[in-house]
């Protein structure tokens, strides 16, 4: 049996941030023929717009917001009909911050050959512009909302940076931006330094380090912004 591959295709972080993506896209799309995506109407309004030409019609399609049995055994199935398959996230790099990560962990079982392409990444685009340590990192993704175990989890994670060096990375649902950097100014001492990025790879992109104090005193305005949240030495 000749299994299918998988791959990795980048996605936008930015609407306009095109210049972020691969100039060889177009070929990786080529190589596939089905995907299974985070959001279909997004990345069929992507596809088009990388590749005029390409009937979408022609290409098997899935939805994985959340992994079910379902989808598991039409990924299996497609893989050992020899069927290519991409992976799409609904923003940045396939696998990372993205329920896809799933059934790549399921290609690894089935020992798929598995081809990843790098694209933008909100993560390493604000750790590598924030001054931070890049060495002793972790992603957290969203941090509790309730506002008793969200000030706890900034703490300790505060109390690890300082313990270890380790850079802590976090993101939050664009209508709750402002209400994690107040938790954050509120939480962490004065001196620790705070590294937001804000629409990284768009033409209002801006990734900045200060410190809470400095922060308090010129607080942004990030409601439904896109943005990334770091703290640090």
């Amino acid at each position: 049996m000749i299994l299918g591959k998988v791959y990795l295709l980048p996605m936008l972080l930015h609407e306009e941030g095109w210049d972020s993506i691969p100039s060889d896209i177009v070929k990786w799309i080529q190589q596939c023929d089905a995907f299974f995506v985070e959001n279909e109407k997004t990345t069929r309004r992507y596809f088009k717009k990388l590749w005029r030409a390409m009937v979408i019609e022609d290409y098997t399609w899935c939805t994985i917001h959340k992994v079910e049995a379902e989808q598991i055994e039409q990924f299996k199935a497609l893989l050992k009909e020899g069927k290519n398959i991409g992976i799409i996230s609904e923003a940045g790099c396939a696998g990372v911050a993205d329920p896809g990560q799933i059934l790549i962990g399921i290609a690894q079982e089935m020992g798929v050959s598995i081809k990843p392409y790098l694209g933008p990444n909100s993560i390493l685009l604000a750790l590598m512009a924030s001054g931070m340590n890049g060495q002793l990192f972790q992603f957290h993704g969203y941090l509790p909302i309730d506002n008793i175990e969200r000030k706890k989890k900034i703490q300790a994670l505060e109390q690890d940076m300082r313990s270890r060096t380790c850079t802590q990375i976090f993101i939050e649902t664009p209508y709750r931006n402002d209400q994690l950097l107040e938790a954050l100014l509120q939480s962490c001492n004065g001196s620790t330094k705070i590294c937001i990025g804000v629409d990284i790879t768009g033409p209002t992109e801006w990734i900045k380090t200060a410190t809470a104090d400095d922060w308090k005193k010129h607080k942004p305005e990030l409601h439904k912004k896109l943005a990334v949240f770091l703290i640090g030495q």
